[in-house]
This record gives C-alpha cells, structure tokens and sequence, in this order.
C-alpha cells in the first residue's frame, strides 16, 4: 500500500493519498484549498484517482473534490453530505481500490456527516480526533453527545495500535495512534458525558493550567 500525509493549505490542514500499487489505482481524501502537493504525488507515482473520499463537508476538507472528480472517478462520502456523493456510505462499508479495503466509520459530532477511514491500520479522522485534542462541537450542524459516542464507542474500541492520521496539524506531532490518544489525550480520559462537556467548556483554561501549548 501506498500511504500518504500531504499539506493541504488552510488551517494546517491535511489530504491523504491511498494507493494500490498492484493495480496502479487510488484514492485521495479531503482534497483541500491547495491540491497542488496532492496531484503532484498522484502524478509522480503514476496512479490514477478512482476515488475522492470527504471525512466530512466542510469547505477546507471538500474545496479541492472537484480538481479531481472528473471522468470515471467517483466522489464518495456519507450518504446525507451536502456535497451530493456518487458513492452514498455508511457505517461499516467498504471501498476496494485495487487491493486496499478502505473501510468507514459512521463518526458524526464535529458534523452531521463525519466519517473516519480505515485502512491497514491507519485512521484517518478528519476533525473528529486529533493528535491530543478534538474537534469543536458547538457549530451548526455539530452535537456534542454523537461526538462522545463517536469517540468512545467507535474509536475508542479500536485495537490500541490504529495509527491515528487527524485532518489538521494542530498537535505535538502529525499523528498518533490509538494507544497514545487513548492515554494522553485529555477529552479521551473523561469517566463520563458530564465531564467531557465541562473539559470542552473549558478547554482554553485547561490547557493553561497543564502547558499545554
């Protein structure tokens, strides 16, 4: 397998490449403001894109889907995104890019239509979990108790050595996995709901108190 972080412009944001290298075919995820690195390693590796797949659809993480959706590549994200998918998905389905089986995750909170990615081991999850915090809950569109399942309940029962690639680079280091997050990041070490809510209330005194930068 072929797996790649890529700088995606914005706000530290991140695009992924998966690619098979048997088949020659790939997959890019969250194409954002600025794709040039992205369809420079797509291009320098001689693949070709059958699919775009959106963590969700906010603007930084879709702004680049139609750079590439183009001829027989199709767009896939969950089944309600705004962004219209040619591939409506769903917890527990699977995309096969040649040999790769990408599996998703139903992960709503930071969005109404969040999803995570799975393959060989690494998880990509958009604004749902970055490296030692997570994301915001309290825009439109957000809920912070499907966050909380979604994080304790599906990633979270995920085996400690998932490799943990976020949508931004907003942490001490570009990824993580699940065994470090599950130890050391603060809104995953909450014994119950009511605690996590108060930690996201407070989040900016928090970090104060721990030096946290």
């Amino acid at each position: 397998m072929i797996f790649e972080q890529i700088d995606a412009g914005g706000d530290r944001n991140f695009s992924y490449l998966i690619g098979d290298e048997e088949s020659h075919l790939c997959a890019v995820v969250d194409p954002g403001y600025d794709t040039s690195k992205l369809e420079a390693r797509v291009k320098d590796l001689g693949l070709t894109v059958a699919y775009i797949l959106n963590t969700h659809t906010h603007n930084d993480h879709t702004a680049g889907n139609g750079v590439f959706h183009t001829g027989a590549v199709k767009l896939a994200a969950y089944k309600d995104a705004r962004v219209h998918p040619d591939v409506h998905l769903n917890h527990g389905d699977v995309i096969q890019v040649g040999t790769q089986r990408i599996e998703i995750l139903f992960t709503p909170g930071h969005y109404v239509d969040a999803i995570c990615i799975l393959v060989n081991g690494k998880l990509m999850t958009g604004d749902t979990l970055f490296v030692g915090c997570i994301g915001g809950s309290f825009a439109q569109g957000a809920n912070t108790e499907n966050q909380f399942h979604s994080l304790y309940d599906v990633i979270m029962k995920l085996d400690d050595s998932v490799e943990v690639y976020p949508g931004h680079d907003y942490g001490p280091t570009p990824s993580s996995t699940i065994g470090h997050e599950r130890v050391h990041n603060p809104f995953l070490t909450r014994s119950n709901f009511q605690e996590f809510v108060w930690l996201k209330e407070h989040w900016d005194e928090y970090k104060v108190e721990h030096g946290i930068p």
